[in-house]
């Protein structure tokens, strides 16, 4: 799983059958501190988040366990929306 931040989304017009009604979120991933790298993934959101939300994403075959992705070609899913992350101090 992967912290990331909602920064844009994806529209798309044609599409696998079974992807139709989902929402494709653009996300940038975030270190621990909330600080973005350079690394981006596509989403389909089960969530509802919006732009700007932080966001729990799960790849790979975890994808496609929400009732949203089950059983589809879908490789990132954002399952949570973060209201807060603690950390202990190493």
């Amino acid at each position: 799983m992967i912290i990331g931040k909602v920064i844009g989304t994806v529209w798309s017009t044609k599409k696998d059958e079974n992807l139709v009604g989902a929402k494709f979120l653009i996300v940038r991933e975030l270190d621990l501190e909330l600080k973005e790298k350079t690394n981006f993934v596509v989403a389909v959101d089960s969530v509802g988040a919006g732009e700007g939300e932080v966001v729990l994403v799960a790849s790979g075959s975890s994808a496609r366990q929400t009732n949203i992705t089950k059983n589809k070609p879908v490789d990132a899913v954002i399952m949570a929306i973060i209201d807060k992350l603690d950390k202990t101090e190493e």
